[in-house]
């Protein structure tokens, strides 16, 4: 950073902020459009001579309350409030909370993907959505409430999955799954849910325990897998997980290699859905 780049931008932010849109009077004629000095001072709980000095670049270092505040009574977009900390050298907060809001651009690639198995998650693997070939595929998730829509407590506390797994590719995936959990631990320290949910694993899996105070960190992300559906026999599947930047939401499709048994599996699970059928009956292809 130089401290001229960053009075520079606050300047230039400022000029574009109408005094109505912060909820002040337009106070007779104006040289510009936008705020004047003393009322950005006002308006961040800065003195105006402070102000002055950082937009001059005759302040340094500005501390995080200082640049939230101008952050907040500029109007920033979320790259924009990026840029001003990575400016005065500073971390971004990471937020509160984490991300839970299926975008509108997310909700048309589901759309758009209907005749394949989709499901997105949050950044702790609790399942947000998930299309009708996903529920064929890995069971019916309608009726599932609090810790059971979360991959990681189904894994180590509730029923798991229809995945098979080795012993080995057991411990790799639980490793990988951990891993991921306290990556997103780091980025929401403050979320209440992630951290009640810590809690319940720690508390009522060794494994998990075992796994969290190693301490490793990292991402689960693309493997191949082999799901044991009971009317269909096993598929072997690619699981793809895609991130969706800017809110942390994780994609997960399962695809087959064409012209394969296990595609011709797939498409009958997906032709299948959800209906009932009678336990170890399974369909006529």
């Amino acid at each position: 950073m130089t401290t001229a780049e960053f009075g520079q931008s606050v300047r230039r932010w400022r000029d574009r902020v109408p005094p109505e849109a912060a909820g002040l009077p337009a106070g007779g004629p104006r040289r510009a459009a936008g705020l004047r000095r003393e009322e950005l001072a006002l308006l961040a709980g800065i003195s105006v001579d402070y102000l002055t000095r950082l937009e001059q670049g005759r302040a340094s270092h500005p501390s995080a309350q200082v640049v939230a505040a101008l952050a907040r009574a500029l109007r920033l977009s979320d790259p924009e409030r990026a840029h001003l900390y990575r400016m005065a050298g500073l971390a971004q907060p990471a937020p509160q909370t984490m991300p839970a809001v299926i975008t509108p651009s997310v909700q048309r690639l589901l759309d758009r993907m209907a005749g394949v198995p989709v499901a997105v998650y949050d950044a702790a693997w609790t399942l947000l959505v998930a299309n009708p070939p996903y529920a064929a595929l890995m069971g019916d998730p309608s009726a599932w409430r609090g810790n059971e829509r979360n991959g990681v407590w189904r894994h180590f506390l509730g029923p798991g999955s229809r995945v098979r797994l080795s012993p080995e590719e057991r411990r790799g995936f639980e490793a990988a799954l951990v891993a991921d959990l306290r990556t997103a631990a780091g980025r929401y320290p403050a979320d209440p849910h992630l951290r009640r949910l810590i809690g319940q694993l720690r508390e009522g899996s060794g494994r998990f325990a075992e796994l969290w105070d190693a301490g490793a960190v990292g991402r689960h992300e693309t493997a191949r897998k082999t799901v044991e559906h009971p009317y269909v026999g096993p598929l072997t599947l690619d699981c793809d997980v895609l991130s969706v930047a800017g809110s942390d939401l994780r994609i997960m499709v399962y695809t087959a290699a064409p012209d394969t048994e296990d595609a011709e599996r797939l498409a009958l699970v997906t032709v299948l859905g959800t209906q009932s059928l009678p336990a170890g009956r399974p369909p006529t292809a």
